[in-house]
């Protein structure tokens, strides 16, 4: 393991040279030839096991990629609806009145233990597999979806909101760990911008149809649309996720030693011998909706060893780096599609049970950030692989991709903020353009920002998400807390100048990992290899 000064004295073509986790060929070279001929390399490289994840269908693939998708809209869908409906307190609780700033709280904690609850969910879906952890999860979302919507008084709604949020925690971390699992490394970005498209989504459609289902079928109405769709997810879950937990180094690291063991001459025939048995083997469908069906007793660790494991990530410059970016940009949506429905509600906009149509400039900057995303996310990897790595992929190919939309996003909150201290007629129109820029940016963290973490640090992405989603929901939860009382004393442009600020100085640390990310990775290299 080289130390942080070495890994930066090292000269260029040295480091060029380096194949720390993170650097991969995904392009095959001829001999001899000056740069790649564009044929993909697998990678990682599955066994010869049907267990194995990679090696599962298209069908399946698909099948499993769609549920871990609505499940990060729907919990998000869970924890927005209410914002537009907040003015129907007082006829739901008329003997408990509660101001705006109080109300706020609902919100605010439920954003936190979406993020927060990962510091058990990742650590157990690291022991006993992904396809239990997401059964627990979402059937206690369902569970405190009903809860929300028996509640008789604020505190019970708030804790019920609590757990709701908890069982839609692993949305942000086990979902994507397991489209990880299941997709090489070339195919990562086009799967992640289909669970990013989701996950931005559900906040913004939760903003805007939860004004008129709630205005139309009352305060409880929201809870148990929540409720079904919780329950419909459950059902997904249990049907179409496969246990994606796979250590495939286990079965390497056995065939390997096995040929070691062996006289040379004899070493080919053994190998023969091994490989054919996994590949005959037969692993149904069903067989696949079993518990840790990939795991083996030398892979396991102890639930202590998983529990502590993603606060060591945060010795990875990476984490830090998409933590920040995804803390402002969430920290901005949910504090816009908190204070955007109370802006419009009032003069001169009053739309009231219309409030909601704010959310319409959201879902069309998530369109437009997911059609970005989709074209350059794979692409980029893939061009520079070949044009300037001699097919080797280094994890900070992906990069650039998050310039654009990070200054457009910064740039949001200042035309979102100035727009709402300045209301006209018509300044609803920069309200929307403002949102739709944050939105935008918000959904490239997912999908270059998770997938830069997949590459660099793979398996320890999950705990990495961990840290990621903890550090999101408490940004999320401060900006929340006090944007209502802030907005109320010092007015919208100063609180979204600040925000905006702070995005713009999350979003210039993406530039000294695109240029050292490579010494970073050499440094921290003997952290990530997983050891035998």
């Amino acid at each position: 393991m080289k130390s942080f000064r070495e890994a930066f004295a090292l000269s260029a073509a040295e480091v060029n040279e380096a194949t720390p986790p993170g650097t991969v060929r995904i392009l095959e070279q001829r001999e001899g030839a000056a740069s790649s001929d564009g044929h993909v390399v697998k990678f990682p490289k599955p066994s010869n096991s049907p267990r194995d994840p990679l090696n599962f269908s298209f069908t399946r693939k698909a099948a499993a990629l769609i549920v871990a998708s609505l499940y990060a809209f729907i919990a998000n869908f869970a924890s927005s609806n209410i914002a537009p409906v907040l003015q129907l307190w007082p006829s739901r609780y008329p003997t408990e009145p509660k101001g705006f700033d109080e109300l706020s709280y609902i919100i605010a904690v439920h954003v936190l233990l979406l993020g927060a609850s990962n510091i058990w969910w990742v650590p157990l879906s690291n022991w006993m597999g992904r396809r239990p952890v997401l059964l627990i999860a979402t059937l206690l979302m369902t569970l405190c979806s009903v809860w929300c919507a028996k509640a008789e008084n604020f505190g019970s709604l708030v804790a019920a909101r609590v757990l709701q949020a908890a069982g839609g925690g692993a949305a942000d971390t086990v979902a994507p760990a397991l489209i990880g699992d299941l997709y090489f490394i070339h195919e990562r970005g086009r799967a992640m911008a289909v669970y990013t498209i989701f996950l931005s989504g559900g906040s913004i459609f939760g903003g805007l149809t939860g004004g008129y289902i709630g205005y139309k079928h009352g305060w409880t109405s929201i809870f148990w649309v929540s409720t079904a769709l919780s329950g419909f997810l459950f059902l997904g879950v249990l049907f179409f996720v496969p246990e994606t937990l796979y250590d495939r180094s286990v079965i390497d690291d056995a065939t390997l030693s096995s040929e070691e063991n062996k006289d040379p001459d004899t070493k080919e025939v053994e190998t023969v011998q091994v490989q054919p048995q996994a590949s005959q083997e037969s692993f149904t469908f069903l067989q696949s909706l079993s518990v840790n069906v990939g795991r083996h007793d030398k892979a396991r660790t102890s639930l202590v060893q998983n529990l502590l494991q993603p606060w060591k990530t945060l010795a990875l410059p990476g984490t830090w780096v998409v933590m920040l970016h995804y803390a402002g940009l969430v920290g901005g949506i949910v504090t816009v599609s908190l204070i955007g429905p109370q802006i419009v509600a009032m003069p001169p906009y009053l739309w009231g049970a219309n409030a909601g149509l704010i959310n319409v400039g959201a879902i069309v900057g998530c369109l437009v950030g997911y059609v970005y995303t989709a074209i350059l996310a794979d692409r980029q990897l893939k061009t520079q692989a070949k044009k300037q790595h001699h097919g080797m992929a280094e994890a900070e190919d992906r990069l650039p991709t998050l310039f654009f939309p990070l200054v457009v996003a910064t740039a949001g909150f200042f035309v979102f903020g100035f727009c709402a201290q300045n209301p006209g007629p018509n300044r609803w129109v920069g309200l929307q353009f403002g949102y739709g820029m944050i939105a935008f940016g918000l959904t490239q963290v997912p999908s270059v920002g998770f997938n830069y973490l997949i590459d660099a640090y793979s398996h320890l992405a999950a705990d990495c998400f961990t840290m990621v989603t903890i550090l999101r929901s408490i940004i999320a939860f401060a900006w929340t807390f006090f944007v209502a009382k802030w907005v109320q004393d010092r007015g919208a442009a100063e609180a979204f100048g600040i925000f905006g600020m702070l995005m713009g100085l999350f979003g210039l640390v993406t530039i000294p990992l695109w240029m050292f990310g490579k010494r970073l990775r050499i440094a921290t290299s003997a952290m990530v290899e997983r050891q035998a």
